[in-house]
């Protein structure tokens, strides 16, 4: 028995529809018991599979902010407000959801905006197999209204070098360029607040 999106659920009308053609009665509704929770969320799997693809991509920026954290940024913590990573992994989930190879055709750009400009602190390429066919840009914020900590105060010319902070805390909002490479058309900017 193929399940299809006409077929409705146990309906007397539908089983002596095939129980007419022959069909045996307890298959039937066995059949059917299995196939209605399939019918009734028919997204399901794609929803599993979107929530996995999420996740990987927040524990990518993570990473990401961890190796960055002692070599670009001269920090010995990053502290990321709870749920940025998720919200910009869904973020480039959606602008990956039109590109023709998806989210394995992009190479991703990670900043951190300062005082002084943008420093870069790494590239992903999320599938290195494919060829890219566009590029995102993400643009963590720092955040401007942070303290020092005093301990900053206490470490500055003792043990460490003046360029070295204890921790950098990043703003909740992001910003997201997209750039096709397959087109000449203007690049997307996506502002996370």
């Amino acid at each position: 028995m193929v399940a299809t999106s006409t077929l409705k659920t146990k309906s007397s009308e539908c089983i002596s529809d095939l129980v007419d053609r022959r069909w045996d009665r307890n298959c039937i509704e066995k059949e059917l018991d299995f196939w209605d929770p399939c019918l009734a969320e028919p997204n399901r799997n794609a929803d599993v599979a979107e929530d996995r693809t999420c996740q990987q991509l927040a524990k990518m920026f993570e990473n990401c902010l961890s190796r960055a954290k002692k070599t670009t940024l001269h920090c010995s913590s990053v502290l990321v407000p709870e749920k940025l990573t998720g919200r910009i992994a869904v973020e480039v989930l959606r602008l990956a959801s039109g590109e023709p190879c998806g989210l394995r055709g992009c190479v991703l750009y990670v900043h951190l905006e300062q005082d002084k400009g943008c420093k870069r602190l790494e590239r992903i390429v999320y599938d290195a197999t494919v060829v890219p066919t566009f590029e995102l840009t993400l643009v963590f914020k720092q955040d401007g209204t942070a303290w020092p900590s005093l301990r900053d105060f206490f470490f500055m010319g003792t043990c460490f070098a003046p360029t070295f902070r204890h921790a950098l805390k990043l703003s909740p909002g992001f910003r997201l360029v997209k750039k096709k490479l397959y087109s000449s058309s203007a690049g997307t900017v996506v502002e996370g607040c």
